[in-house]
């Protein structure tokens, strides 16, 4: 389905999109993640102790065990590189107004590996806001978590070529059709050393299916566009008829 412009509507239908949204996600997820791993809609994920948090994390790569199994069990398979446009990786090592977004945890402990963010217009609203969306991010994964960030809102003056370069500390992104393809799509795999893999792109577009890594091997395709449409479905006829208006949809 494509993207639809959400800055027609209010704030709330947003929300309500988003809760929505969150759901089908998570529901998904639970079906794709091996069973040692598991998906929940959470309002906050913390705090936690950064130090044992990282070496914890380290437990969940990929290794054999004595007898030459995955110690992950579950169907897992190793997959290839994720498809996106755009490739960053890190050249050194390195060891909100009621939004949810969906947490992995490993069954064991319920330990923290991976978050997924759906960006939303509070994200953006002010400048605390705006740096507590950033410094979130950059503490998630400074500390080895994964992510994936989801942004269907355009840039505003504090972030002109989207949230990306500021969550990679000031990289100059590489991608400049910002005008023609202005939200983003950012999956960030933690660790040593990080890598992120973007895709822009605009209202219009069908969203792709984006990686969400739970090891620093490993990673599920997120079926953004099958799960966006399920909860697109319960959207309200009168916001469906502003959304859709003057497209194609």
């Amino acid at each position: 389905m494509p993207i639809h412009d959400w800055t027609k509507v209010f704030a709330g239908t947003w929300h309500a999109f988003h809760l929505s949204w969150i759901a089908f996600i998570q529901q998904e997820l639970n079906k794709l993640l091996p069973t040692d791993f598991y998906a929940q809609a959470e309002q906050k994920t913390g705090p936690y102790e950064p130090d044992i948090l990282a070496l914890q994390l380290n437990d969940f790569e990929d290794r054999p065990d004595l007898n030459g199994e995955d110690v992950l069990g579950g169907t897992v398979l190793l997959q290839p590189k994720p498809k996106t446009r755009y490739t960053y990786a890190s050249d050194e090592d390195e060891y909100d107004d009621s939004q949810r977004e969906i947490a992995i945890r490993h069954v064991s402990d319920d330990r923290l590996v991976a978050v997924l963010e759906l960006v939303s217009p509070g994200n953006k609203s002010s400048r605390w806001k705006h740096r507590q969306f950033i410094e979130k991010a950059r503490e998630y994964l400074a500390q080895g978590i994964h992510l994936l960030i989801v942004d269907l809102f355009p840039p505003t003056p504090r972030d002109p070529d989207g949230l990306h370069p500021l969550i990679w500390e000031g990289t100059k992104p590489t991608y400049t059709s910002t005008l023609d393809e202005p939200l983003l799509l950012m999956a960030y795999l933690a660790g040593s050393p990080r890598q992120a893999f973007i895709e822009p792109t605009a209202v219009g577009r069908e969203l792709i299916d984006m990686p969400l890594f739970y090891t620093a091997q490993r990673y599920i395709n997120v079926p953004l566009d099958d799960t966006y449409l399920a909860a697109y479905k319960g959207v309200p006829r009168k916001y469906k008829q502003i959304l859709e208006a003057d497209s194609a949809v």
